[in-house]
């Protein structure tokens, strides 16, 4: 799977979410950030982003994220 379509399938299943993307094709490092994460912890906020992925793991299309999650507050350079 490319990046873009991961980026995407986030960002279509999470409105108004930023997600950047970096990967291989399996092993990705994801960046999330939305409003939505307000007063979530962190087991929340990654079970948000699992459930953009759907079935993604289950058909091994996505081997491995190393995932991040943060408000538009918490953001690098926010």
């Amino acid at each position: 799977m490319e990046p873009e379509v991961l980026k995407t399938l986030i960002e279509e299943s999470m409105p108004g979410s930023e997600a950047r993307v970096r990967g291989d094709g399996r092993h990705f490092e994801v960046l999330v950030i939305s409003a939505d994460f307000a007063g979530k912890g962190t087991l929340q906020r990654h079970r948000s982003v699992y459930a953009a992925l759907g079935d993604s793991f289950q058909t091994d299309a996505v081997h491995a994220v190393s995932l991040k999650t943060c408000t538009p507050d918490e953001a690098p350079g926010g």
